[in-house]
């Protein structure tokens, strides 16, 4: 891949002003800078606390404090390219120092003129183009910074398009718009950078980032590894299955596939090595394991946010939509990583050499309080805005219950600033999101597009599917896995909603088929987080991590297909989910050649009918799927029993809890 990674923050431009070594103490206007930079991280948590969960703001005026102290904090961390110092003044540091003036007026003009900006919509005075150039500049340049060149190249193609539409091909022409109606459109408007992307990321995004940083500060992480520890370690490959259940609950309330690798990997993957799976296995398992975690509600990823926000549909139902799917998910990465513990010969652990779940629970009991208070919220029809308000408030009041999890006054105002500055990232891309949004709803690009898929897939749902899953596979190598979604679902749902897709499911294997960057060689970004943990090869983590996550692929077509297995009645969603678990489970053995035991290639073939039969809709063909797994079940039971003997646990020299 040729993409120019984005640049790293310069360390000494990002921490404390506390931590400039004593040598360096007269470097005083960097210590400035960082002052300033911690001041605005946390000015910015406390506004979007203020506006989440006391008084609510006009849209475009929210969004527009949101980007501005967004855009400051990215042109005072982020370098604009490697080798760039700003730990003394240079041109660089006044270029930035000139960005940062720049965008504090931008947003300035836009919120003191407000009122006069609706009066005279369509009526444009040459300073409303003048301010909407540079503001779409400024998004294009923090796009570069912060997310990388391909983002930034997608988003100036579509102005690109925009402007040279009546250029274009036949099958794309449009008349061309100019750069007045452009700028406009996408800076003084909620039709651009301002639109729904950006403010799911100025409201329920960022809020969530929050909570997540104080659970991350006041030790809810821990809890969580220990209690999935406890319930798993005794069995075959316990660690790994540890990897998958923690990352389970702490994905739920994350909802960041990197973020999980990075949180939970660091004691889950020394786990698995420690009982002998090799280094590439353990960082692929982690990393399957956290791509679930922006599928599995409560929280799920900031795509589900948007996805509400797209359908028109409540959070709760997405979230009542999504558990199914999500359970499977889940359900199938254990699977895998069962059936290679197996082949492996890896054993439990002796269960008095596992942490008590009782006890851990104990005594981390107050860490469910605020994941208590977000369920209640949300299915009390709440906002999920407020519904984070109260979760981040509880999880700070939860955090004095204990000792150990008290924070102090510092703790908090580092709390505040680290959300700040990990909601940086996502708010870039929803912005970048904006202008492509933007120009596809000004060009019609998104009819187009979905009239094509239709042709190519000839009508047929299921190509039109994979041919959904190797667009978001090429979109996935530039983009982030929100923009991935947002620029997918723009110009691909439509045509699934055509071919008789109801919209949330179709919104919901798009966004399914968004997250497969993160395990899918060659971008694997999860993947190659839990190699750099796991010390292992980068791509053969990559490839063993997309085999683990093979529900990501399958699971979508079985949506399209069977349907009631998100929407239906308690009894054909039942009997849906256990068909298609049954067909998963199959799928699993299947690509791993091992169920009870070592399969033969009589019985993988076997395997392979029963989930292919399993996944496609009707009770014959169920039937035929299940005569075709217990086949295998039959044939290889009587050789189960030497299996157990020989998997069973063994006292080890050193616990590994």
């Amino acid at each position: 891949m040729s993409e120019v990674k984005p640049q790293q923050p310069i360390k000494v431009h990002v921490e404390h002003y506390e931590d400039i070594p004593p040598e360096d103490q007269n470097l005083k206007l960097v210590a400035t800078i960082a002052r300033v930079v911690f001041v605005l991280a946390v000015a910015l948590s406390l506004f979007q606390l203020y506006t989440a969960g006391l008084t609510a703001m006009t849209a475009l005026l929210q969004r527009s404090i949101h980007l501005g102290a967004i855009l400051c904090l990215t042109f005072l961390i982020h370098p604009p390219f490697k080798g760039a110092r700003k730990d003394k003044f240079s041109v660089w540091l006044v270029l930035d120092l000139a960005l940062v003036a720049i965008s504090l007026y931008t947003i300035f003009y836009l919120g003191f003129n407000m009122e006069e900006i609706f009066e005279r919509q369509g009526d444009w005075l040459p300073a409303d183009v003048a301010v909407g150039v540079i503001g779409v500049c400024l998004v294009l340049e923090a796009c570069r910074r912060v997310i990388g060149n391909i983002m930034a190249g997608i988003c100036l193609s579509f102005l690109l398009y925009a402007y040279f539409g009546q250029y274009m091909p036949d099958l794309i022409i449009h008349k061309g718009y100019t750069i007045e109606r452009m700028s406009t459109t996408l800076w003084l408007t909620t039709e651009g950078v301002f639109g729904i992307p950006l403010g799911v990321a100025a409201t329920f995004v960022f809020i969530f980032v929050l909570f997540g940083s104080f659970l991350e500060t006041t030790g809810g992480g821990n809890f969580f590894i220990n209690l999935a520890y406890s319930l798993t370690g005794r069995f075959s490959g316990g660690p790994a299955k540890t990897a998958v259940v923690a990352s389970g609950f702490m994905g739920s309330v994350s909802g960041s596939a990197v973020g999980n690798v990075v949180a939970t990997g660091a004691f889950t993957i020394p786990m698995m090595k420690r009982v002998g799976y090799p280094a590439h296995v353990a960082g692929a398992v982690e990393a399957a394991a956290s791509t679930g975690g922006q599928l599995m509600p409560p929280i799920m990823g900031a795509g589900a946010f948007l996805m509400a926000e797209f359908t028109n549909t409540s959070y709760l139902e997405i979230v009542k939509i999504a558990a199914v799917p999500a359970i499977l998910y889940y359900v199938t990465v254990l699977m895998f990583v069962h059936f290679e513990a197996q082949k492996l010969g890896l054993k439990g652990q002796p269960k008095d050499q596992l942490p008590k779940a009782f006890e851990v629970i104990k005594e981390n009991l107050h860490f469910l309080i605020p994941i208590v208070v977000l369920i209640s919220a949300l299915m009390s029809h709440v906002s999920p805005m407020r519904a984070g308000f109260l979760a981040v408030v509880s999880t700070y009041a939860a955090s004095f219950i204990r000792k150990k999890s008290r924070m102090n006054f510092r703790q908090l105002l580092d709390t505040l600033e680290l959300g700040a500055k990990n909601a940086v990232m996502v708010s870039v891309a929803c912005a970048a999101a904006g202008i492509i949004v933007g120009m596809v709803s000004l060009t019609g690009l998104g009819l187009q597009f979905s009239h094509l898929v239709i042709e190519l897939s000839m009508g047929i749902k299921v190509l039109a599917i994979l041919l959904i899953g190797a667009a978001s596979l090429v979109l996935g190598m530039g983009l982030p896995v929100t923009a991935s979604y947002i620029v997918l679902v723009i110009l691909a749902g439509p045509a699934l909603q055509d071919m008789g897709v109801p919209i949330v499911v179709a919104h919901m294997i798009v966004f399914w088929y968004s997250q497969d960057s993160n395990v899918t060689p060659p971008v694997s970004l999860a993947s190659f987080a839990a190699a750099g943990v796991a010390g292992a090869n980068p791509m053969r983590t990559a490839f063993t991590s997309w085999k683990l996550a093979k529900g990501i692929y399958i699971i979508p077509i079985v949506m399209a297909y069977r349907p009631l297995l998100m929407n239906g009645t308690p009894f054909d969603v039942i009997t849906t989910m256990l068909a298609t678990l049954i067909g998963l489970i199959a799928f699993a053995a299947c690509l791993d050649r091992y169920f009870l035991d070592h399969a033969t290639w009589f019985e993988v073939l076997l395997l392979f009918g029963a989930a292919t039969c399993l996944f496609w809709p009707g009770v014959l063909f169920d039937l035929l799927g299940l005569i075709l797994f217990v086949a295998v079940v039959l044939k290889q039971w009587p050789r189960r029993a030497a299996v157990r003997e020989r998997m069973r646990p063994q006292p080890a020299d050193q616990p590994l809890a």
